[in-house]
Order: structure tokens, then sequence, then C-alpha cells
């Protein structure tokens, strides 16, 4: 159990910080702001009442309390597995990192009834859809859960 805390703490800290940077863009930004950083990046403010890439954005509201209860789930299940496998390092990490982003995005769509994003990627004209700290743990929690379940050793 003392091992399952240390991923749940750090499931913890991608929380605050991506409440702390939504917070920072929400009293920075404005809907209709965008702040050059580099020539790929921008801070933009946006509201994405949907999922990844918008599904679902165009929906009357069900989403929004759907993908609350199923992050809500998930983040439950990851708990029980945390306890289950401490010790398997790469795949605590992997579901610690999914675990805080999703946790991060349900207190949005519980504030705000959308996710708050604000990293804005583009090339050549190509935008590609804005995103937060929590988004990119999740992202980075599944090519390592990916990663973690491809080379895990099989039981005898």
């Amino acid at each position: 159990m003392r091992e399952a805390r240390s991923w749940y703490a750090l499931a913890a800290v991608v929380v605050v910080l991506d409440q702390l940077s939504k917070w920072i863009v929400l009293n920075t930004l404005g809907p209709a702001d965008s702040i050059y950083v580099t020539p790929f990046w921008n801070w933009v403010l946006a509201f994405n009442p949907g999922a990844a890439f918008s599904f679902l954005a165009d929906q009357p509201g069900w989403q929004r309390w759907f993908f609350t209860l199923l992050a809500l789930g998930v983040s439950g299940w990851i708990a029980l597995e945390l306890r289950r496998h401490p010790e398997q390092r790469l795949l605590s990490l992997a579901l610690a990192l999914i675990m805080g982003g999703a946790l991060g995005n349900v207190i949005d769509r519980i504030r705000f009834g959308a996710v708050v994003d604000f990293i804005q990627w583009h090339a050549a004209g190509y935008y590609w859809p804005a995103f937060n700290v929590a988004d990119s743990a999740i992202s980075i929690g599944a090519v390592l859960l990916v990663f973690a379940s491809l080379t895990a050793r099989k039981a005898d």
C-alpha cells in the first residue's frame, strides 16, 4: 500500500499542475486571444465540451456527464490496479499519468461544462487541436501503457 501511495501522489501532482496551468490561462487570456510563443506554438483559450479532437462536442450536453462518469470509473479502476501492481514501475507510471490527467479534466467538466485547452501547435497553416497538461499526461501515459504491455514478461 505504501508504494501505491507514491503513484497516487504522482496522479495528484498531475492534477495540481493541470489545474494551476489552467488557472493561469483563465486569468491571462480571453476566448479570442492568441499569444505567439514560437513559429509552431501559440497559447490560446478554448473550451472543449467534447473529448479528444472535439469528439461529440456538438452534442447538447449529455457528453459532459458521460465523459465525467467514464473518467471517474476509469480512475477508480486505475486506483485498484495501482494497489495490485505498485512494483511494476512502468505500468504504474503510465496508469498514474492517465489517472491524473483524467481527474484534471473531470474538474473542468464539473466546473465549466467543458475542458479548458490552451496549448496550440501548428505548422504550415495546419493547426493541431488545442490541448492541456491533463491531455498531455493522458497521451504520455497511453504511450507508456502500450510500451509496458509490449515489454511485459509473460508469466510461465
